[in-house]
């Protein structure tokens, strides 16, 4: 095989790799009221964090029935797959304090239920401009500044 044949086919393969490393990442959303993320691929592995519904996750690598997931912090962790879902946007508060409006902007008053602290979660129900649409797990809803959040794609 010629040089430049090689150099082909080893570039082919070296992208057919990388698009199924990136077919594979993809943002999941906690479904279930609690969910533990572990170390490992199973019940039999430490658990590292407890999450809440709609804690986003980017899932990076699946073994079994479990996913392998990147947190707001970047940090990795193991779910089991029935814990979490593809089908909804949700995201996570990344400040320190949101404060949740009754609108989408600071000209409207700030919810009963607000401020909200870093890693509270909410699924995501619309957006306006630089403001998005939420409700918690225990259907409070209100406007959050875009730029609070941390949401996966």
């Amino acid at each position: 095989m010629k040089p430049r044949s090689s150099l082909r086919l080893f570039r082919s393969i070296l992208a057919l790799l990388c698009s199924l490393v990136v077919a594979d990442a993809a943002a999941l959303c906690v479904t279930s009221t609690e969910a533990n993320l572990r170390s490992g691929p199973g019940t039999k592995y430490t658990k590292s964090w407890e999450v809440y519904r709609y804690m986003p996750l980017q899932k990076i690598e699946r073994r079994g029935n479990w996913y392998r997931v990147r947190d707001i912090d970047g940090e990795r962790h193991w779910i089991h797959k029935s814990l979490v879902g593809s089908g909804m946007r949700c995201a996570a508060v990344k400040a320190p304090k949101a404060n949740i409006r009754t609108g989408p902007g600071t000209n409207y008053r700030q919810a009963a239920w607000g401020p909200v602290i870093r890693y509270y979660s909410f699924a995501i129900i619309g957006g306006k401009g630089r403001w998005v649409k939420i409700r918690d797990e225990i259907g409070n809803s209100g406007w959050v500044a875009k730029s609070l959040l941390w949401e996966q794609p």
